[in-house]
């Protein structure tokens, strides 16, 4: 995993630098508008040279776009530079830029319907987004709409035929680089680069209705990390981006009660899928047993399609409690078709047993109209997953919050870290972008969106699945945070590997071929 940043976060860390004499503000800018150009030629090598229109804004995202147009005119390239604001009122270090390139080039004033005119003509070359960066909180300019009619429809109607190539530097402008967030009127791009680290918008996506299509994983494209030669050193509290599991996924040496015995809880007649594909996913990932418990009047139905997985009667709370005498049963799993009222009287025995376990589905929505019942009795070993809708259930205000127009930057990082914090356990909130954090405020991201996105894992089971491999990897000896990072992954590149025609049953049976390509 690697590091994503806030806005405030990067600040820091560049002042911090600024301030220790480690390197200068004018030799950050150069370097960042050196790090665009190399990312662009290195994205597009054989980008003719031919015209660029580069957007300079009233920051120092501008005086980044400065450096890139002197970079790029000292290339033989013809530039059109444009800037927003009085040049004058810049910041020192992208006034100080800005005069450089105004020694030999043309600034041009803002002008949106020329701008208009003049992407128009390009049938090549670049048109880059320097305007506003990190640091825009609101709603984009009305003078950049028609900008925004000329790149809009050719990023997403002619992805690759005659056209320019659009490029973001840092964030696109529009785009809230904390939360995501389509602040109304965000410019996409082909190619975003952004310096020292990505940041947290670049791959979060909330949906924020039709008139914002499309938030900063949809909006950034490709997304490059330049070096500017900031100190390496971790960042506080700084959430991770998962990118692929850790060799830890391999199984070691020993019979199957060292590798975890995990209880998977299932309802009545005829409510037995999900928990099948549940238990399914926890012996494909490696628990060394999984037992499927039911009402005795659902044996026969789970019998009649299962093998490797055990069963077992469960009748009532009471019952299970006595299964929990014995210390093997070390993870379970409640929730995938359970049923509201089984899950009212199953899931505070399973607490009550303290053993690692993942509640979802059914175990969350029981609990809709008193969640801090709910929350009275989770532990630290407890994973819940819910969807957006059940997190709305368990987190009214919370939900509110990811779409309040008077909190842009507030994220589905934020979020869930408040929502761990108030529940007292690992929570996995799920979507193309889901969201683990624990109570201590440890946060992760995996994105599976762009080129990593899964759009198959919009069918039926497919969140049951996810709740088994999770209870797996806690029988193994996960922490619940690893073993939700782990199985998100893994349950998207189940869903990638397979493809179109996808249905969650493919899933458990994907992982093999997943895991050796892992090469553990």
């Amino acid at each position: 995993m690697r590091e994503i940043l806030t806005a405030e976060q990067m600040r820091a860390h560049e002042r911090a630098a600024i301030e220790g004499g480690a390197v200068t503000g004018l030799e950050l800018m150069e370097r960042a508008g050196a790090g665009v150009v190399e990312a662009i030629f290195a994205r597009w090598p054989d980008l003719a040279t031919t015209g660029a229109v580069i957007l300079c804004g009233p920051g120092n995202n501008g005086g980044d776009g400065y450096v890139i147009a002197r970079l790029l005119s000292a290339r033989g390239w013809n530039v059109s530079c444009f800037a927003y604001g009085d040049p004058a009122r810049l910041p020192p270090d992208a006034k100080a830029n800005h005069d450089r390139w105004a020694a030999t080039g043309a600034v041009l004033r803002w002008d949106d319907a020329a701008i208009e005119d003049r992407i128009d003509t390009l049938q090549d070359g670049l048109v880059i987004d320097a305007l506003f960066g990190t640091g825009l909180t609101r709603a984009m300019p009305e003078d950049t709409a028609k900008t925004w009619r000329a790149i809009y429809p050719r990023r997403f109607s002619n992805p690759s035929g005659p056209r320019p190539r659009f490029v973001a530097v840092d964030i696109p402008s529009g785009i809230s680089s904390d939360s995501g967030r389509n602040l109304d009127g965000a410019f996409p791009a082909d190619l975003t680069v952004s310096f020292h680290r990505a940041k947290c918008g670049h791959y979060l996506d909330p949906d924020m209705g039709p008139d914002r299509p499309g938030g900063g994983a949809t909006m950034s494209g490709e997304v490059v990390v330049a070096d500017i030669g900031l100190p390496q050193t971790g960042v506080k509290d700084a959430a991770q981006l998962i990118e692929r599991p850790s060799n830890f996924l391999m199984k070691r040496t020993g019979h199957k009660y060292s590798h975890g015995h995990a209880l998977v809880l299932a309802g009545g007649t005829g409510k037995g899928g999900a928990a099948r594909l549940a238990a399914r996913a926890a012996l494909r990932i490696g628990a060394g047993l999984v037992t499927l418990a039911c009402p005795q009047s659902a044996l026969a139905e789970n019998a009649a399609q299962l093998t490797a997985v055990m069963l077992t009667p469960l009748p009532d709370g009471y019952s299970l409690r006595g299964m929990l005498a014995d210390a093997r049963l070390n993870a379970l799993c409640l929730g995938p078709g359970l049923g509201q009222a089984r899950a009212q009287e199953m899931v505070p025995a399973a607490l009550w047993g303290k053993r690692a376990t993942v509640l979802d589905a059914d175990a969350l929505t029981a609990f809709r109209d008193d969640p801090e019942t709910l929350f009275a009795q989770l532990h630290e070993g407890c994973v819940i997953t819910p969807h957006p809708g059940e997190f709305r259930a368990l987190f009214p205000n919370l939900a509110d919050a990811l779409v309040d127009p008077a909190r842009p930057a507030y994220s589905k990082l934020d979020a869930t870290r408040e929502a761990a914090a108030r529940a007292g356990c690992t929570v996995l909130l799920k979507g193309p972008d889901t969201v683990i954090a624990t109570p201590e405020g440890r946060a992760a991201l995996h994105s599976a969106t762009g080129a990593h996105a899964a759009p198959w894992l919009a069918t039926a089971g497919a969140g049951d699945v996810l709740a088994g491999l999770i209870a797996g990897l806690l029988a193994r000896g996960f922490s619940p945070f690893d073993a939700a990072c782990s199985a998100a992954w893994l349950h998207a590149a189940a869903a990638r590997s397979f493809g179109p025609g996808l249905i969650a049953e493919d899933l458990p049976e994907e992982l093999p071929k997943i895991l050796r390509a892992l090469d553990l």
